[in-house]
């Protein structure tokens, strides 16, 4: 079984091309095109309007590949811009609250940061997959103490639900994640560095994680409704 491989943008972190709105959609159709399942959208200085429209592109970016796009905290942006699904914070609205509104298979995903809050929101209902974070070290999660691999197998294990590692993930730590239980990784960084190198640098980094997955506990999500 392959690992479930989500790519969370931050266009910041792009040269502009010709503007960090266009390098974003560009590496999203490129993950999309490399394998990549799911693209969560996390643009959070964007205004609602400026956002839908960015969504749009990048659920046209995706179009005829297996990726679905998913819109990070704002429902709302979701739904207008006909995205896939939405990714709720861990302060986010519930779940089944979101379902209520949703469209048949919409994919609904949740931040968490340990076990028994993956149990937790789990029992809750409405959700197709975790994140558990972070996992290593991350120069964006400073004076964090990561979870570890730890932390991440406890979460998996307290849940029937694909669990992604999401903070210092690379492809030298694919084994660890799997062995820890998970379904697969989420991750900024890792792609947007790759992506950097070249598209055939990317294509690379998505079959190294297939190929060094010898197995997980896990399975790639799908909608609960």
């Amino acid at each position: 079984m392959r690992p479930v491989l989500c790519l969370v943008t931050d266009r910041q972190r792009l040269e502009p091309a010709p503007s960090k709105e266009d390098a974003l959609v560009g590496l999203v159709g490129a993950a999309a095109r490399a394998g990549v399942d799911l693209i969560q959208v996390r643009e959070r200085d964007l205004e609602g309007g400026p956002l839908t429209r960015l969504v749009r592109r990048c659920v046209e970016a995706v179009a005829g590949t297996r990726a679905r796009v998913l819109v990070n905290d704002r429902l709302d942006v979701a739904l207008a811009a006909g995205a896939h699904g939405v990714h709720l914070p861990g302060h986010g609205v519930a779940a089944m609250r979101a379902r209520r509104v949703a469209p048949r298979g919409f994919l609904i995903g949740r931040s968490i940061h340990h076990a028994s809050e993956a149990a937790r929101v789990a029992a809750e209902g409405g959700l197709d997959y975790l994140v558990f974070g972070a996992v290593f070290p991350t120069p964006s999660k400073t004076g964090v103490a990561p979870a570890g691999v730890e932390g991440l197998a406890a979460a998996a294990a307290a849940v029937h639900l694909p669990v992604l590692a999401i903070g210092g993930v690379t492809s030298d730590r694919a084994h660890e994640i799997a062995h820890a239980g998970a379904a697969g990784a989420a991750a900024i960084a890792m792609f947007s560095e790759s992506y950097a190198q070249g598209i055939d640098r990317l294509n690379a980094l998505v079959a190294q994680w297939s190929r060094q997955w010898s197995w997980l506990n896990g399975r790639a999500p799908t909608s609960a409704r």
